[in-house]
């Protein structure tokens, strides 16, 4: 089995297609191999011409399934999905097209499309993560954002969060990490504060490819700030109990109506705190779906 993913170079879009790869590779009886190939190296007038020839230069082998994640990818899918029609093209998104154009459609349910035999609804975004079963008891990670489209950064808010996570543990292992949204002032800041001494920190600079991925493995509990929706599914997926750390917001949306939805299940009353404890695979269960058709 050959699945041909077309990449619009976004990390974040790559996870989605690698984590849905890697979990039909587990699941398959068949060998799975995977490639990649640019927007860039699959012009539109060279698709066309692939159609009439029934083949595409670019590509190293025929494709079984043909992904694609982000906007720009979507017609290219569309029209590798006629040069090979034996393939399924599979997006994983709400596509700007109408979902009848393709196979099958994985969108997540804050997109507010509702399930059909083309569209399979998950929660959240896929990724490649599983639970390895290595987390220790009494090690916090705390990973934050920073502003986005949606949110607003609040430098008090987030080190008061800080602090009462410190509090509430004073004997466990606390590991801290940015991002790259992560505004650049607020380690000088943190490190000014007294319970500074009780976290390890790691700024994102600092950090190789995948590190966090493996602290999510070794955590017991992870805090994300509120802007960071992705991170929030794959430390599920990891198999941690998760806690929100809530930020500004600056305007109401879908993805604002999931994080209430889940801050519900995560805040109970002022001063206690009850961490989300969801169990999730969504890669593995859209695999098992996709394999089963």
């Amino acid at each position: 089995m050959h699945i041909v993913y077309v990449s619009d170079g976004k990390a974040g879009h790559r996870s989605q297609a690698v984590g849905l790869y890697k979990a039909m590779q587990r699941q398959s009886a068949d060998e799975v191999s995977f490639e990649e190939v640019l927007i860039d190296q699959l012009p539109i007038f060279s698709l066309f011409s692939g159609i009439l020839k029934k083949s595409i230069a670019a590509l190293k082998q025929p494709p079984d399934y043909i992904f694609g994640v982000g906007s720009h990818t979507q017609l290219r899918v569309l029209l590798l999905g006629h040069a090979y029609p034996e393939a399924k093209t599979i997006i994983l998104m709400k596509p700007n097209f109408p979902v009848t154009w393709f196979d099958y459609a994985i969108i997540p349910e804050h997109d507010g499309v509702a399930a059909s035999e083309q569209v399979i609804v998950t929660k959240g975004a896929l990724n490649p993560i599983i639970n390895e079963g290595r987390h220790q008891a009494n090690r916090i990670l705390i990973a934050l954002g920073g502003s986005s489209k949606r949110h607003q950064w609040n430098e008090a808010k987030v080190l008061v969060a800080i602090q009462q996570i410190v509090n509430r543990h004073p004997l466990a292992e606390i590991i801290l990490t940015t991002s790259r949204r992560t505004p650049k002032e607020f380690l000088a800041h943190l490190n000014e504060k007294s319970f500074k001494s009780q976290l390890k920190i790691f700024p994102v600079e600092q950090t190789p490819q995948g590190w966090i991925f493996e602290e999510m493995q070794k955590a017991e509990a992870v805090w994300v700030t509120e802007d960071s929706v992705s991170m929030i599914f794959e430390a599920l997926t990891a198999g941690c109990r998760v806690g929100i750390i809530e930020i500004d917001r600056l305007k109401s949306d879908r993805i604002t109506q999931l994080l209430d939805q889940l801050l519900t299940q995560a805040l109970l009353g002022e001063n206690k705190v009850k961490l989300l404890n969801l169990k999730m695979d969504e890669a593995t269960r859209v695999s098992d779906i996709l394999l089963k058709k």
